[in-house]
């Protein structure tokens, strides 16, 4: 009956929307509701955004062809204050009735509540008000098209607008443009009066941004300025500006050929109420100031100590606490260079990525010992040198339904006076999950303590000097860190110890390049005999297997074979050893003896420890400016090696041998395998707030020498909110197997996706999306052929799931909601692969933060 009532209630909204608003209602009479513009380009219909961004007044915004926030705005009453003031002015004795039982003052609060005001002013907010034609609108917007078309060379464009009644109170503008003949750039002449000026564009001209023989745009010439600005600035023009590039263009009508005349004057100078001009110079640095301990608030603080190093001088009104190199590593800015701008912005973001300084302030003033020279002084304002952090998030994923983080973390900067920082980082969590066994049925069922220590210096901590390579505009620096955790979820159980040595630089803008030339894993299984609770899956298997092959009652409970189930651990643990031991007492079929080998085998691998000792480089480029940017590409890569380093000593010493042949450390088998990995992203801005982006990703694990398999923590899964969404975080393959697993992993992915945002409105987006891609076993100890991928026949087993969802942008995160159906499913049969799964009770919700990529 709920449902019912839920659905009902939904069509009445829904026709409400639809067909119970009218679009002028709220248009005044003798007004009229603008419902169209539509702009003609030499005769045909134009819908570049750039171009409608050019009129005064568009008409109200529509969600696939519906006036949506306008038909809310219309479901709002007016003036609702009035409306409930005037219920009580024309029934006086109601008023009073109300007062009895409620104060005035109440009777008055009603009238502002949700139901009575509230409401209506939600919907209003959340609607948009009917765009009423201005009459003078049109004729700004004729203006602003001409002048947008002028600024691309069509300096003889014509335009006009007509206004059209297509109904009561609804009209439609048609704006005609009429472009004629573009001008095209013929000569270009500087004339430069300085000759320090001339001769740095003459060296530099041909990188010009306005060329002979090209149409004239209004962009190529603010980006000609913005060059020659930039050049001259970074070669030691100090006080040159933009303002002095000016561009004189003469044009010849009948030929549509414009010339250009690059005028540059000499610098204005003020002399009290005079001005006179000078030709440019050229300014070098003279000296450079370091004040390592500025304090804005007391900016005129008495200098106590100063060293000199090199050509920099340090000063502080206590006694300096940086090692001079430290400091001045950061500083682009050299005594005999030319002045430069790009020295500044290296100098400003070195020393602010140091994390013991505030964003530094750099000024100049002229040397007046010396001809056109130029002090710098740097101002550092110090970080507080102890800080303490706390915070508490609260968390969701596709394995964990609730969580709870805390963590501390403990700062020191300046450790070893040479701009280091340490981080003491304690952390807790507690959650909750289905996915994991559950005996005592406890909520709060996932717990985990760790400590993190990380050491950060400004530069490549190596025994050898590497700027030659390395310099340090790259912005190098190195990271030391440990870190041990206890992870306790009624399953397996597991102390984690991590350590790692990595190497950060920058060698171009957006680019970032991270070498770990050691990073350490060891895991350690605390509870394995817990194995067949967590795995329930693999248990299922096994006990059916025993219901058919078992003939030791002492394996199951209650002695009745038949029927009872295998006992955990003693029971599954002698089954096992029954059917795969040296002497086998139960021999049941081939592919009987197949299934059981394989649950016994990933049995070993969820619960063997890993030692891990790995090297890796991954490379990170970006053409993203900003947040808004909706139009760029991300491009990652990284290749991993581990084990190499071990087998070097474990082959020296047969004492390192396992039981089972493999080599050891400490008792543990180390990994050996090869890792690569490659991702593509990119973005398309199709204007109107929509966008097109898309992903695409390859990862492939080779286990070799001491290892036939790779650690589970470094194995790829599919599924879950930031992957295939069709299917849930570890629940699709590996290839058609059909997720047999309670977690699925494999060696090998391959994905890719594609998504279609649009905005629906105000802060409210929408998209479209297709996934595709699967998980296989490839050079490993897995036999099973639907898992292993054998060449490009075993694409066809490639995932595909589609779907929709939504995006609420919260300025600062995205909250996301989207609905994934199984559109191809390669593990079901031959005739039901396609399109069977598209139900809404197969389908699959993900709510994530942020986009999926």
């Amino acid at each position: 009956m709920t449902k019912n009532i839920t659905k009902i209630s939904l069509f009445i909204l829904i026709g409400l929307l639809l067909f119970g608003c009218d679009a002028t209602k709220r248009v005044p009479n003798g007004k009229s509701l603008l419902t169209k513009n539509d702009i003609h380009i030499d005769g045909k219909k134009n819908n570049i955004e750039d171009v409608s961004n050019q009129l005064y007044q568009k008409q109200n915004s529509t969600f696939l062809g519906y006036k949506l926030r306008l038909n809310i705005y219309n479901l709002a009453k007016q003036n609702t204050d009035s409306i409930f003031r005037a219920k009580f002015t024309n029934n006086p004795e109601k008023y009073n009735r109300k007062v009895k039982w409620l104060s005035k003052k109440q009777v008055k609060r009603l009238g502002e509540s949700f139901f009575y005001s509230g409401i209506h002013d939600f919907l209003k907010s959340t609607g948009e008000a009917p765009v009423i034609l201005d009459t003078l609108s049109p004729k700004k917007s004729l203006k602003r098209l001409k002048s947008y078309y002028f600024n691309r060379g069509y300096f003889d464009a014509t335009a006009n607008y007509t206004i059209d009644s297509i109904d009561t109170k609804k009209v439609k503008i048609k704006y005609d443009i009429k472009l004629g003949k573009p001008y095209i750039l013929d000569s270009i002449n500087p004339y430069i009066t300085s000759p320090s000026l001339d001769s740095l564009y003459q060296l530099k001209k041909k990188y010009s941004m306005i060329k002979t023989g090209v149409k004239y745009t209004k962009s190529a010439f603010d980006e000609e300025r913005v060059r020659i600005t930039e050049d001259f600035r970074n070669n030691g023009a100090f006080r040159f500006q933009q303002n002095y590039i000016n561009f004189d263009i003469d044009t010849i009508a009948n030929k549509h050929i414009a010339n250009i005349d690059l005028v540059i004057n000499d610098e204005n100078i003020r002399i009290e109420d005079s001005v006179r001009t000078v030709p440019f110079e050229l300014y070098k640095i003279s000296k450079v100031n370091i004040f390592t301990d500025h304090s804005p608030a007391n900016p005129n603080a008495k200098i106590k100590d100063s060293v000199a190093y090199k050509d920099f001088t340090l000063y502080s009104t206590q006694k300096v606490k940086y090692r001079p190199k430290a400091i001045t590593d950061g500083v682009f800015i050299n005594k005999g260079n030319y002045y430069a701008d790009t020295k500044n912005a290296l100098t400003s973001k070195y020393l602010s990525n140091l994390k013991v300084f505030n964003y530094p302030l750099i000024q100049y003033i002229e040397d007046k010992n010396e001809k056109n020279g130029l002090i710098a002084n740097i101002y550092l304002t110090p970080r507080k040198k102890h800080t303490f952090g706390f915070s508490t998030d609260f968390t969701h994923s596709n394995i964990l339904d609730i969580g709870m983080e805390i963590n501390t973390t403990f700062t020191v900067r300046n450790v070893f006076n040479g701009a280091e920082t340490f981080d003491l980082g304690l952390r807790g969590n507690i959650g909750s999950s289905n996915d994991i066994a559950n005996p005592n049925d406890v909520f709060f069922n996932v717990t985990e303590l760790g400590v993190d220590a990380k050491l950060n210096f400004p530069r490549l901590f190596l025994p050898f000097k590497t700027d030659k390579i390395i310099p340090k505009s790259m912005i190098p620096f190195t990271t030391i860190s440990v870190g041990y955790s206890k992870q306790t979820n009624i399953g397996l159980d597991k102390q984690n110890f991590t350590s790692s040595l990595t190497y950060n630089w920058t060698p171009k803008k957006n680019t970032t390049i991270r070498f770990d030339l050691l990073n350490i894993q060891f895991v350690k299984n605390l509870n394995s005999s817990n194995y067949f609770n967590v795995y329930e899956s693999s248990y299922d298997a096994l006990n059916k297997q025993a219901q058919i092959y078992n003939t030791n009652p002492e394996w199951v409970g209650g002695g009745d074979v038949t029927q009872d189930n295998l006992i955990i651990e003693s029971g599954t643990n002698g089954f096992l050893n029954d059917v795969l031991g040296l002497n086998p007492a139960v021999i049941p079929s081939p592919s009987d003896y197949e299934i059981i080998r394989s649950i016994n085998e990933r049995k070993n691998r969820l619960t063997e420890n890993n030692l891990i000792f790995a090297s890796s480089i991954a490379y990170s480029k970006t053409s993203k400016k900003d947040l808004l940017d909706n139009e760029f590409y991300t491009l990652r890569g990284k290749i991993e090696s581990a084990g190499n380093l071990l087998s070097i000593f474990a082959n020296a010493s047969q004492k390192l041998q396992s039981q089972s042949g493999a080599n050891a450390i400490f008792g543990v088998e180390y990994s050996q395998y090869l890792k690569t990995e490659f991702e593509y992203i990119k973005h398309w801005d199709l204007s109107h707030k929509k966008v097109l982006a898309t992903r695409a990703f390859f990862g492939i694990a080779i286990p070799y020498g001491n290892s036939n398999s790779i650690p589970f923590s470094r194995s790829y899964f599919a599924g879950g909110s930031n992957d295939i969404r069709a299917w849930q975080s570890y629940g699709l393959g590996p290839g058609s197997t059909g997720a047999v697993n309670d977690f699925n992993e494999a060696n090998m992915k391959i994905s890719a996706s594609t998504e279609f945002r649009f905005n629906v409105f105000q802060q409210l987006f929408g998209a479209i999306f297709i996934d595709a891609g699967n998980i296989w076993n490839i050079s490993d100890f897995v036999t099973n052929p639907k898992s292993v991928f054998s060449g490009l026949e075993s694409l066809k087993d490639t995932a595909i799931g589609t779907g929709f969802g939504v995006r609420y942008d919260l300025n600062f995160f995205v909250v996301r909601l989207d609905l994934g159906f199984k559109t191809y499913n390669p593990a079901n049969p031959e005739n039901e692969k396609w399109f069977k799964e598209m139900r809404f009770d197969k389908s699959v919700i993900n709510i994530g933060i942020n986009y999926p990529f």
